[in-house]
């Protein structure tokens, strides 16, 4: 029996950022990891698919070398094999860097399966037999997993999640996607840059359905530049193999043939088989672990975080709830915001957002005014050849408060924190739009869109 400060299950963002935070706080931390320490995050998720995401990238700007003075003699083509070993290197790369900063903190590392046997014992099984660890307090971050859809379950080959699509050997030469969100879209603009025939269809009215309007309607666009068939306002009703693909029949009675499908239609958490309820920790409709705005569950001692709490599901904002959690759980104090969690996609152009969509400014009753500045009309977008994209300010009429921005464009992943700070800190457009921007620079567009609001752009056409 091992008796600790704080035990957490699950060592993704969430857990072992806690992890780290906990020993910096000087707490006795176990780590619980059931597979590889970095979660989905770093072993199936964000830095895989930004890998390729990087490749594919860099492919195409070589194919455009000629468009820069660059000549390169013969065909240009893609080795998937070897971006795909770049990818496990890094990923490689990082679990151990990770592994060895929970080391050299003192961090207690348990691999195999956890579960409440007590509400401060947990049994932890693997291949090895199985141990009690107990802990005066714990924090659960077991993240998600792919979801499934009644019509398209899983068979690894012609149905396929994101976690099989990240070891394609070969690219296929059609596919469908079921699902037209971040996940969806960013696997569009990888598979159909390495030659793919892609079909997105997706049930709601517009792809990336939760971002601003004007956002969709770019991004709709810049698939259909590249050749990506988009279905909207569809969803698929049934699916068969046919040959070696499949083929899938639409609500609308359409149907689609492709070699292989690929369906992100969003996660289930992994909240079962934990023996929460042999604790009597409460979970919602969606198997969501309820929390307070302290990560606390109705079990004292007992916190959450990450996807299983079923807020905003990134890493870094299960990072900063995992911070919120063990701070609480150590005697500080701390409340989670989610008001400035920024959102990324990793598509060609990135989209990124933060606070308030404009319709959603407007569903609460607000009285808003937007400011939009075009990439083409900066001369750092024309120098790098990225003019597609747009910066959109939503701000309050009434105080020129600033409550949401969204940015499409070249690295817009990270012009959007610039945003954020603006967001989380009730900062005025009139504010931002004064603040000198360096020249030249992409960044320029966030003060252009400030300015924008008050109808004050220089460099807009309006």
């Amino acid at each position: 029996m091992n008796d600790f400060d704080l035990s957490i299950i699950g060592a993704g963002p969430a857990g072992y950022v806690g992890a780290i935070r906990a020993a910096q706080l000087g707490a006795r931390v176990c780590l619980i990891e059931r597979a590889e320490v970095g979660g989905v995050c770093l072993n199936r998720g964000c830095i895989p698919t930004k890998t390729l995401t990087s490749f594919v990238a860099l492919l195409e700007k070589v194919k455009l070398a000629r468009k820069y003075g660059i000549r390169i003699e013969g065909e240009v083509t893609a080795d998937l094999g070897a971006a795909m070993n770049r990818k496990r290197e890094v990923v490689a790369t990082m679990v151990k860097g990770i592994t060895h900063l929970l080391g050299k903190r003192g961090v207690t590392l348990e691999s195999g399966e956890a579960r409440f046997v007590k509400e401060k014992t947990l049994e932890v099984s693997s291949s090895g037999g199985s141990k009690t660890v107990t802990a005066r307090k714990f924090l659960v971050a077991t993240g998600s997993r792919p979801a499934e859809l009644p019509a398209l379950s899983f068979d690894g080959s012609g149905v396929i999640s994101s976690d099989e699509a990240l070891e394609l050997d070969e690219v296929p030469a059609s596919v469908l996607i079921v699902g037209g969100g971040s996940i969806g879209c960013e696997f569009a603009f990888i598979l159909s840059g390495l030659g793919a025939e892609v079909t997105v269809v997706e049930i709601l009215d517009r792809i990336l359905p939760t971002e601003d309007h004007d956002v969709s309607a770019l991004m709709e666009r810049e698939l259909k530049k590249r050749k990506v068939k988009v279905m909207v306002g569809d969803g698929v009703a049934s699916c068969e193999r046919v040959g070696s693909g499949v083929k899938c029949s639409l609500d609308s009675g359409r149907q689609v043939e492709a070699a292989k499908v690929l369906v992100s239609v969003g996660r289930r958490l992994n909240t079962a088989e934990l023996g929460l309820e042999d604790i009597g920790v409460e979970r919602g409709a969606r198997e969501e672990i309820l929390v307070s705005g302290t990560m606390e569950t109705n079990v004292p001692g007992v916190y959450a975080a990450g996807d299983v709490v079923g807020k905003k599901m990134y890493a870094h904002s299960a990072s900063r709830e995992a911070i919120v959690a063990v701070s609480n759980a150590l005697g500080q104090k701390k409340e989670m915001d989610y008001s400035a969690v920024p959102s990324c996609i990793f598509t060609s152009p990135e989209v990124a957002s933060v606070g308030m969509t404009e319709r959603d400014a407007q569903q609460k009753g607000l009285d808003v005014r937007t400011g939009v500045f075009s990439f083409r009309s900066l001369g750092k977008a024309h120098v790098l050849d990225e003019i597609s994209g747009m910066v959109k300010f939503v701000a309050d009429a009434k105080d020129d408060r600033i409550l949401g921005v969204h940015v499409v464009g070249a690295h817009a992943s990270e012009l959007i924190h610039e945003g954020a700070v603006a967001v989380a800190h009730r900062l005025t457009a009139s504010e931002l739009g004064e603040t000198i921007h360096a020249h030249p620079t992409l960044s320029e567009a966030m003060m252009e869109a400030a300015d924008a609001v008050r109808g004050l752009s220089i460099h807009s056409p309006q």
